[in-house]
């Protein structure tokens, strides 16, 4: 039978940070509830256990996961819980390679409901999502797919140092939270795995994401309808499809999306850089008070884009989108395009785009017969400053 005692935090390099200042702080190791880090015996029963004890410690605490490699299911790890948790993960958990395990949930991992949450460490999930890549391009018969780790109704979270891999679909999803810092993170999917978004935001205020590597092959980061008050900094993205608001308009009644600044990163062989895209159908939906500065594009598809007749796969609504695009700014943006219209606006004619500024733009089309890149523009409104390149067409 497991052991399910608990041990007070001793040994200062492996304690949690609230640890260092409570000592009363209780620790609840996964082996001592029955997993085996030996990457076949299933511990998906011993993490549960050892959540619940954390989640209703009357002390904080922390769940520990030791190195080796530990194979789970489904986890969902419920709140609220009594005290605050740090969830420290220095081994591998590792989905079955059957996708079909995992497949037919909507996430893998969930936090739910929980208040004062660390999840930090130096290992891994790994969600072995190959399977299910090769059959969503075989067109076969497949499940929905599993978002990798997904915060759900959660306030006041740190996610830290982890590595996801080969997620079924999206790897770190955030959803009606708030007060949520993602950093120094390591994201890593093939470019051609379908809808393996690096982070995605939606109905959430108040996310940092912070220092991190994001290889995918869908959008390094989207962000959702409902979301506010974004800060992106330091991110390194690519492959990958860039950091995009959206899509959007896909409801008549949709909330919007405002203050969202994307600074200081770099972007590297993607479909595109920053983007900005809805569908072209009515909805009351809004985008407003935007930032993107101190940008680098290297080999960039589409290095800056606002594209208001998204259609991926060719079944578009060939309406007029009616999500209104207001107050957005790039600024310092600069580095090489790999077509022509390094910049391109295309907004709606119901709803033109208003308040567009370009400041200290540098983008040169990387083109063996060096041609110039060009600005493209349709239904877009607003101001630049200093040195443009290639020339404003707002």
């Amino acid at each position: 039978m497991a052991n399910f005692k608990t041990m007070k935090c001793t040994n200062v390099s492996w304690l949690p940070f609230f640890c260092l200042l409570i000592p009363s702080c209780l620790s609840y190791n996964v082996v001592n509830f029955g997993a085996r880090g030996d990457g076949r015996t299933d511990s998906t029963r011993a993490f549960l256990r050892a959540w619940s004890a954390a989640c209703n410690s009357a002390s904080p605490s922390n769940v520990d996961v030791p190195r080796g490699t530990y194979l789970v299911r489904t986890l969902s790890f419920n709140g609220p819980c009594r005290r605050r948790i740090t969830f420290r993960i220095d081994g591998t958990l590792s989905a079955p390679v059957n996708y079909n395990a995992i497949g037919n949930s909507e996430f893998w991992i969930m936090f739910y409901k929980v208040s004062g949450l660390t999840v930090y460490g130096s290992g891994a999930i790994n969600a072995n999502g190959h399977g299910y890549w090769s059959c969503r391009k075989s067109g076969g018969s497949c499940p929905q797919g599993a978002r990798s780790i997904q915060f759900m109704w959660c306030n006041d979270v740190l996610l830290r140092g982890l590595t996801s891999l080969y997620s079924q679909r999206v790897h770190v999803g955030i959803n009606y939270s708030s007060s949520v810092r993602v950093e120094y993170v390591k994201i890593i999917a093939p470019s051609g795995s379908p809808n393996t978004d690096g982070i995605h935001v939606q109905n959430s205020r108040g996310v940092t994401i912070y220092g991190s590597i994001i290889k995918t092959g869908d959008d390094c980061i989207s962000i959702g309808s409902g979301s506010m008050n974004l800060w992106i900094e330091k991110v390194g993205c690519g492959p990958g499809h860039g950091i995009s608001i959206g899509s959007l308009g896909n409801s008549n009644n949709e909330p919007g999306v405002t203050n969202v600044t994307v600074a200081n990163s770099v972007f590297t062989k993607t479909q595109n850089g920053v983007r900005i895209k809805s569908w072209a159908r009515a909805s009351n939906g809004f985008v407003k008070n935007l930032m993107f500065r101190n940008l680098i594009m290297r080999n960039v598809g589409n290095p800056i884009i606002i594209d208001q007749n998204y259609c991926p796969h060719n079944v578009c609504p060939r309406q007029s989108s009616g999500v209104k695009v207001s107050q957005v700014t790039f600024k310092n943006v600069k580095g090489t395009s790999s077509t022509q219209a390094a910049m391109k606006f295309d907004c709606s004619p119901s709803n033109p785009c208003t308040g567009i500024r370009l400041q200290d733009i540098k983008l040169t089309y990387n083109d063996r017969m060096r041609r110039p890149a060009f600005t493209y523009c349709k239904n877009a409104r607003g101001s630049h400053g200093g040195k443009v390149i290639p020339r404003s067409c707002i």
